[in-house]
């Protein structure tokens, strides 16, 4: 748990130390002379010219479309094998009695002791809030200076 702190407390430290770096770098570029030599003009160089695109053919389209096969207008009705008739061997069912067998008597439970009655417990009033609260005498402002 100390870890984050201490992280947290060296990059305070860096921090600090880099701000003071940095202030006086720029105190240094403050305080260096303001005659900077002056950029030469370069020369300019020209460049040779585009080649040119040749012209590429343009491609030609139809103007009619061929006409489109015609559809069937009948269709063949499929036809599907006859089902099989063979009959299946149906199960047969045990037979279930009519009368339910009789459940054996439970013993009885034997008489739970009485449990004693706990008394109620009752709380102390709360005490009642003032709702006023009374002022606090604060310093007097100092006086303005002229």
């Amino acid at each position: 748990m100390a870890s984050p702190k201490c992280f947290i407390l060296a990059f305070v430290i860096a921090l600090s130390f880099s701000s003071w770096h940095i202030s006086f770098a720029a105190r240094n570029l403050l305080q260096l002379p303001t005659n900077i030599p002056s950029v030469p003009n370069l020369p300019k160089t020209t460049l040779p010219p585009m080649p040119s695109i040749p012209n590429l053919p343009q491609p030609t389209l139809p103007t009619s479309l061929p006409p489109l096969p015609s559809l069937p207008t009948t269709m063949p009705k499929p036809t599907l094998p006859p089902l099989p008739s063979t009959m299946l061997p149906q199960p047969t069912l045990p037979t279930l009695p009519s009368t339910q067998p009789s459940l054996p008597n439970l013993p009885s439970l034997p008489n739970q002791p009485n449990i004693p009655t706990v008394p109620k417990v009752t709380l102390p009033p709360l005490p009642s809030i003032p709702f006023n609260i009374p002022p606090i005498p604060f310093l007097a402002p100092p006086p303005a200076g002229n």
